[in-house]
């Protein structure tokens, strides 16, 4: 079964492949510039992962994302309980949030520079907030979503107070908090592209830095490829490292076929 899911990928992709190859074929030689064929595309790979420039980049651009990323889950997280449980904090925290979280990511690029100036703390600034919000209000609908009569049921046997959250609430809203997180990785990817896009930082080059520096020299092959790599990196964290949970959780909870 896996083996037949994998071979349809497979052609699936490599009809898209061959698509675009007769389509770059069909367009006049002069519109050929901004939309370059995919061979074109993987030479400009090979060669950017031959000099190092592609690895290096990645490393900077991840290295960033986790280190944002966990910051935001971090806070996110708590305030999202916080909120979920108490009014006073859904009418308050979670209206800031709410509002925040409408708010492009792109549009922080400029306070973090007038406030941090052109430095990895501005990065980072713009990453967490992409991400905090995100979680926040994921894991208050979460926490929301829980069935009331989960907790009555825990009540009718003596559980109390924190007791009732921790051993009932917080594990029956973990399927949601898991998509919450997963959203939140998201989100951070966004922030952090608008970030090293319009951020000139010196102190390292992203991803972002390299899709902006093809775009200024019209490069269209390096575009896309950087654009590539970003999907493939967003697949496989994806596949690693939210996948296993949600099929645990998704299985212990009754919610898929075990």
């Amino acid at each position: 079964m896996r083996f037949k899911r994998t071979l349809h990928a497979v052609i699936f992709f490599a009809a898209l492949v061959l698509v675009w190859h007769f389509a770059v074929q069909l367009l006049p030689p002069s519109k050929r510039l901004v939309s370059p064929p995919p061979l074109d595309v993987w030479k400009y790979l090979v060669h950017a992962t031959q000099d190092g420039d592609l690895f290096s980049a990645a490393w900077v651009t991840v290295k960033r994302l986790l280190i944002g990323y966990c910051v935001g889950v971090v806070l996110g997280i708590p305030a999202g309980l916080l909120t979920a449980r108490f009014e006073w904090a859904k009418d308050t925290l979670g209206v800031i949030g709410l509002g925040l979280q409408t708010l492009p990511s792109v549009c922080w690029v400029p306070l973090a520079i007038l406030c941090l100036g052109q430095t990895e703390a501005a990065m980072l600034f713009v990453v967490v907030m992409g991400t905090l919000w995100s979680v926040q209000i994921a894991v208050d609908n979460g926490v929301r979503n829980v069935p009331p009569i989960y907790a009555r049921a825990a009540q009718t046997m003596g559980s109390r107070g924190l007791h009732t959250w921790y051993s009932v609430i917080l594990p029956a809203s973990l399927p949601f908090i898991v998509s919450g997180v997963k959203q939140g990785w998201a989100f951070a990817w966004r922030s952090l592209m608008a970030a090293e896009i319009y951020v000139p930082i010196l102190t390292g080059f992203g991803l972002g830095q390299l899709l902006d520096y093809g775009r200024n020299l019209h490069a269209m092959d390096q575009v896309i490829g950087i654009m590539l790599v970003i999907v493939v990196i967003g697949l496989l964290a994806d596949k690693i490292l939210f996948s296993p949970w949600e099929r645990f959780l998704h299985k212990r909870w009754g919610l898929v076929k075990g």
